[in-house]
């Protein structure tokens, strides 16, 4: 029997980069959907909360996420650019956000067609991996976009001709994770119960695992 599951995430949140290719891996492994659901960063959505809020709370996501990563063995760097325009000394939201608004609707549209946990897996390995500079720039993202199966020429027309329609799945995503008692990333939620933050992978299988989670049966040639 195929379960399933919904992934909220977002494409700013180092944690969520964290999570992305071990849940892949997982769908992969066993017989097990899990949907993608890209949510707007609370920078977008809130930018308040960073004047508002706690100022220790951004050194220790740097701290945790980064140590998070060299426990993983997950190649990690603060992305350059930021896909979120911000001034880090500061705290202040730049009102422009070149960057946000095509990776976050390019993911929704990568989920319409079923693909968008492949989507997120590759193109944050590009902009969090540390691997590329500018991964805005050039063919970075393309070749990203075409290892999960896709064209970005036909994912950017989409996010360009559809984008208030794609804003209002994204909202209805942020509003779906909030019913199911959880506003933060990444949070798997699997019938109804929210598994928050990388460090409930485990967790979330072995919940999976008591409703019968079981490995892809592999077909012979």
């Amino acid at each position: 029997m195929t379960l399933s599951a919904d992934l909220y995430f977002s494409f700013r949140s180092p944690y969520s980069y964290l999570s992305i290719g071990r849940y892949r891996a997982m769908a992969e492994a066993y017989d097990l959907e899990i949907a993608l659901k890209p949510v707007y960063p609370l920078a977008i959505r809130q930018p308040e909360f960073f004047a508002e809020g706690n100022k220790l709370a951004g050194r220790y996501i740097f701290l945790d996420s980064f140590r998070s990563s060299q426990m993983l063995g997950i190649p990690m760097r603060w992305p350059r650019p930021d896909p979120v325009i911000q001034d880090l000394t500061t705290r202040v939201i730049a009102k422009e956000q070149p960057y946000i608004h095509r990776l976050v609707r390019m993911g929704q549209a990568a989920a319409r067609r079923g693909v968008g946990l492949e989507f997120a897996d590759e193109v944050s390995r590009v902009i969090w991996s540390g691997e590329v500079d500018d991964w805005h720039e050039g063919e970075h993202l393309a070749g990203a976009v075409r290892r999960a199966g896709l064209d970005i020429a036909e994912l950017e027309a989409e996010a360009a001709a559809d984008a208030e329609a794609l804003d209002a799945e994204i909202a209805a995503n942020q509003q779906a994770l909030e019913d199911a008692g959880h506003w933060g990333v990444p949070t798997l939620v699997f019938e109804g119960e929210p598994f928050f933050g990388q460090d409930r992978i485990d967790m979330a299988k072995w919940r999976m695992e008591q409703k019968g989670l079981a490995p892809r049966q592999c077909n012979p040639g």
